[in-house]
């Protein structure tokens, strides 16, 4: 299997006119980045659709792998939410290595108002792959 960018990726693609255009950085030992909930990113009414948030959270754990040179694919996430989050809102993600096996990746991540109040908490299993 072949993992290529084509800059297209919904979460991160910057040629990608509907996607978030997340933006990264390696801080110590975590990787951080931050996403402002537009509206066409909402649920109900004024409030961010689910999916969205996973999304991210999903995408700030690929991409703290990749840094460190794993060619990985989730195989598994799981995401608590704690607190609606507003449109107009921006938040802080930050995802961390939690344990390595020989195909197998840990990773956690978690979403936070700018005032450190946590909104989603996520964990994955990442599988590494050839190429």
């Amino acid at each position: 299997m072949q993992l290529v960018g084509n800059d297209m990726c919904f979460a991160c693609g910057k040629k990608n006119p509907i996607g978030l255009k997340l933006e990264f950085a390696a801080e110590a030992d975590e990787y951080t980045s931050e996403i402002e909930i537009v509206e066409h990113y909402q649920g109900f009414a004024g409030i961010v659709h689910g999916g969205i948030l996973a999304t991210a959270l999903d995408e700030i754990m690929a991409r703290l792998l990749l840094d460190r040179g794993y060619k990985a694919i989730t195989a598994k996430l799981e995401i608590r939410f704690n607190k609606p989050v507003k449109v107009g809102e921006k938040l802080w993600l930050r995802a961390r290595l939690l344990k390595e096996s020989h195909r197998l990746i840990e990773t956690a991540a978690t979403a936070c108002l700018f005032d450190g109040t946590p909104v989603a908490e996520a964990k994955s299993v990442s599988m590494c792959v050839n190429g």
